[in-house]
């Protein structure tokens, strides 16, 4: 549906331009009109008051002249028994008598109308001229085109005493007139379509003249950006609320740059303390492990047992990878607070994974490897991060009521990805805070900070994985990492 509101300004400028003239000049062609048609009937009114005029002298004289008939109403056919029809015929007009009365007396060879019979003047023309203060009475109609006017008065003696109703009738074609007016408006019509052509162009010209300035200004906001130095606009011969829209425009640059300094050291002290609550939450990841792993130690360690090299050893493994990873967090952060740097090392993904369950001694978490090997080219460290973040969130997903609790960790193969999943029966993930999983700071427990999703899938995603979950909330839920073997 066309919607005004959507047009450019330029267009709007244009189209007004183009319709006022269009306005103008109908108003004026209908102006046009109307007058020469006031001024026709003006001059067929004035025209038939002469003849008027000249006929009813020549009546006053054709009665002061010495007859052999006195000058009385029933006289009135006898006096003008010849001499109405050369009065009529000079003066171009109908004749009509007729006494006080209105019966007919004495009536000229009609012009331009029909013969006329012996019909009485209606009581109403008699009785309206009575009353009329000029004693005159004109009427006018319009037939085919043609114009008639009738006028009524009193024919008096030379006494000035009223003898008769004289009745002038006259028919005049403007046919003459007509022709004239459609000369002159074709001519008009011409000059009309002169000066639309001139008025497009001058429309368009103008249009884009008064839109410019707006068009560069529009462009440069389009093209300002709150994290580079936007240009201020500069403009000459531009009007008084051009200016001030340009003024207004480069006060904003201004206040933006001096926004965009301030949000910019805001940003980096937010990022400090977002990176700093990162680190400490991933500090605290390798610190539980390493506790759970010496309070083992300590509760089975038996020096008489032959084995005990091999799991001091084992323990030993442990701890020392977890220090590895705590190492690497640290040296990131102090060098500007930087995760580690991801290194792509071929390494078996399934021996990985095993060595990262290793720290957990829950007897319900199962690993189920679907190959003995499935190599990738990833960070270890990293990987070792993964899972342990994962396995970590299930085992606090478990409910307190749960008598059987289960975690399960797979590993499979699918074409050129790698395929971890970790599943748990916990108690699920409601519906209204699964959008938010992944965002940073949000966590459904008393303790942490609600980091370590959104850190682990920051690292699958850098490898350009994917990491997805089901979850129905009081059954469980699953995680799945997928990645690439290259």
């Amino acid at each position: 549906m066309f919607n005004l509101h959507n047009i450019s300004l330029r267009i709007r400028i244009f189209l007004s331009m183009i319709l006022l003239v269009l306005l103008a000049s109908i108003l004026i062609a209908a102006v046009t009109i109307y007058q020469y048609d006031e001024q026709t009937k003006d001059y067929n009114e004035q025209r038939f008051g002469r003849k008027e005029n000249a006929t009813k002298h020549n009546i006053e004289i054709e009665l002061k002249r010495k007859t052999t008939y006195p000058v009385t109403t029933q006289n009135l056919s006898k006096i003008f028994q010849d001499r109405i029809y050369e009065i009529a015929t000079v003066h171009n007009l109908t004749i009509t008598m007729y006494d006080m009365n209105g019966k007919l007396l004495k009536s000229s060879i009609p012009y331009n109308f029909e013969q006329i019979d012996e019909t009485p003047l209606p009581f109403q023309v008699v009785n309206e001229l009575a009353n009329n203060s000029n004693h005159r009475i004109l009427k006018s109609r319009t037939e085919k085109d043609v114009y008639y006017q009738s006028s009524y008065s009193y024919i008096n003696d030379p006494r000035f005493k009223r003898i008769g109703i004289l009745e002038l009738k006259i028919a005049q074609d403007n046919e003459d007139q007509k022709v004239e007016l459609r000369e002159f408006m074709s001519r008009l019509l011409l000059v009309y379509i002169l000066m639309f052509v001139a008025a497009i162009a001058l429309a368009y010209f103008l249009s884009s003249y008064i839109t410019r300035s707006i068009q560069t200004i529009s462009g440069k906001i389009k093209e300002t950006r709150l994290n580079k130095r936007n240009e201020k606009i500069t403009l000459s011969a531009a009007s008084s609320e051009i200016n001030s829209l340009v003024d207004a425009y480069n006060n904003m640059i201004d206040q933006l740059e001096d926004s965009a300094v301030k949000l910019a050291q805001s940003e980096r002290e937010q990022a400090w303390r977002e990176m700093a609550k990162q680190v400490a939450h991933e500090i605290k990841n390798p610190l539980t492990p390493m506790r759970l792993t010496v309070q083992s130690f300590l509760r089975k360690f038996n020096p008489e047992d032959p084995k005990i090299r091999e799991k001091i050893a084992e323990y030993s493994e442990t701890l020392i990878q977890q220090i590895d990873v705590m190492s690497s967090i640290a040296s990131a952060f102090s060098d500007f607070a930087k995760m580690p740097t991801q290194r792509k090392e071929e390494l078996d993904v399934v021996a990985v994974v095993k060595h990262a369950l290793d720290i957990f001694t829950e007897d319900y978490i199962s690993y189920h490897p679907q190959e003995k090997e499935l190599f990738a080219n990833l960070d270890k460290t990293q990987l070792i991060r993964v899972i342990t973040n994962l396995v970590k969130n299930a085992t606090q997903a478990m409910k307190p009521e749960e008598e059987n609790p289960k975690i399960e960790i797979k590993v499979a193969a699918k074409k050129q990805h790698i395929i971890i999943s970790v599943s748990d029966n916990g108690k699920g993930i409601s519906e209204q805070n699964k959008d938010l999983i992944f965002e940073p700071k949000f966590t459904t427990k008393t303790s942490g900070m609600g980091l370590g999703l959104p850190m682990i899938k920051n690292i699958i995603e850098a490898y350009n994985g994917t990491i997805n979950f089901s979850s129905t909330e009081g059954i469980g839920t699953v995680f799945t990492v997928t990645l690439p073997k290259t």
